[in-house]
C-alpha cells in the first residue's frame, strides 16, 4: 500500500502510496464508491481514527489553502468547492493532507510552531506538476507556512517522473527554464527535456527548506501511477498526518 513510510518527526508520519493502494482520484472515470472505500481503507492503515485525509481539487496552479485555527481558507486563486478546495497546495495546523500525483511531483512539509506554548508541528503537501512549479506553487505554500509561523521546515518528495523521461517541446524547456534555470534538461534520448524534481529541490533549497527524502521515477517504476507511460491511469498519493508513534 504504501511505497515509503516513516515517521520523520515525533508524532508526525509522511508516506507516499502506490499501486496497491489503488486509484484515489475521482476525476480520471474511475467509480466514485470504490475511490472512497480505498480513501478509508487508507485511513484506517494509516490509523487516523475517526479523522480523515483532506483531498483537494488540482489544477496546475499556485492557490494554497489553509486550514488552521478557522475555517478554510484558500490564498492566491479559486475558492474551496464540493469539500475540498480547488488548489495545489494545502497547510493544516494538525488535519491530515494528501496531494494526488501521476508524474507531477507530491511535495510534503513539516515545520514547527512555538507560538503560544510547546512546539507543534504545522502541516503542508503540494502539487508541483510542470505548470504549477512555473507558478511557483512550491515557494507559496513555503510562505504561507512561515506566514502561519512554521520554522525548521523539512520538505519529503515523492516518486515522479525524472529528466531522463519527461520529454517536452524546445519551446516549452526553454518557458520553464526561464523562470527554474534548474529544470532544463536533455532526456536520455537526447531530446529536450524537463526535471522537475531538480526544479522544485532548486525552489526549497532557496527557500532554505531541508530537503530529508526524494522518491524515484514514476514512468520507470511499474509500482506507481505515470500518466506518461500509461495515458488512462489512476493517482497515488502524498500523505501527511499526526499519529501515536508504532
Amino acid at each position: 500500500m504504501f511505497s515509503w513510510r516513516a515517521e520523520v518527526r515525533p508524532g508526525v508520519w509522511v508516506a507516499f502510496t502506490n499501486v496497491a493502494a489503488g486509484n484515489l482520484a475521482l476525476h480520471v472515470g474511475d467509480d466514485p464508491a470504490a475511490v472512497h472505500r480505498r480513501r478509508e481503507e487508507l485511513e484506517q492503515a494509516a490509523g487516523l481514527g475517526y479523522r480523515h485525509f483532506r483531498f483537494m481539487n488540482q489544477i496546475h496552479g499556485n492557490t494554497v489553502a489553509v486550514f488552521a485555527g478557522s475555517p478554510a481558507s484558500a490564498v492566491g486563486a479559486a475558492a474551496p468547492t464540493a469539500g475540498a478546495p480547488t488548489a495545489d497546495a494545502m497547510v493544516s495546523d494538525g488535519q491530515p493532507l494528501a496531494v494526488m500525483v501521476a508524474d507531477c511531483v507530491p511535495i510534503v512539509l513539516v515545520g514547527e510552531s512555538a507560538a503560544g506554548g510547546p512546539a507543534a508541528p504545522l502541516l503542508g503537501v503540494v502539487h508541483a506538476g510542470r505548470p504549477g512549479m512555473a507558478a511557483g506553487v512550491v515557494p507559496a505554500a513555503v510562505a504561507r507556512m512561515r506566514a502561519l509561523g512554521a520554522e525548521n521546515i523539512g520538505a519529503w518528495i515523492g516518486p515522479s517522473i525524472c529528466g531522463s523521461c519527461y520529454e517536452v517541446p524546445e519551446g516549452m524547456r526553454a518557458d520553464v527554464a526561464a523562470l527554474v534555470p534548474a529544470a532544463w534538461c536533455t532526456t536520455s534520448q537526447g531530446t529536450p527535456g524537463l526535471d522537475l524534481p531538480a526544479g522544485v529541490r532548486s525552489q526549497l533549497a532557496a527557500d532554505g527548506v531541508a530537503i530529508e527524502y526524494s522518491g524515484g521515477c514514476t514512468r520507470e517504476d511499474g509500482e506507481l501511477f505515470s500518466y506518461r507511460r500509461d495515458a488512462r491511469t489512476g493517482r497515488f498519493a502524498g500523505l501527511i498526518w499526526t499519529g501515536a508513534a508504532e
